[in-house]
């Protein structure tokens, strides 16, 4: 293991002291555990936006030249 130092608000420090207390394991273990929990634990969300419009299609990489055109992209009159 590696030593390292964290710096904590006094209130998470009470926090984590009546924790260690309540659950009869050193601060340090408390700490390791709750960075496990957090990093390998959780499981990873997707990026935020991700799958909130569906189209419905699954062709748009072989229909872009004609969605831009719906679109109006390139069409100076849309400028």
């Amino acid at each position: 293991m590696k030593r390292t130092t964290i710096y904590l608000d006094p209130e998470l420090e009470l926090l984590l002291k009546l924790e260690a207390r309540r659950s009869k394991k050193p601060v340090a273990e408390i700490i390791r555990e709750a960075v496990r929990d957090k990093l390998y634990k959780k499981p990873r969300g997707l990026p935020v936006g991700v799958g909130e419009f569906d189209s419905g299609h699954t062709d748009g990489a072989e229909r872009f030249e004609e969605i831009l055109d719906e679109l109006g992209f390139g069409n100076p009159e849309n400028s």
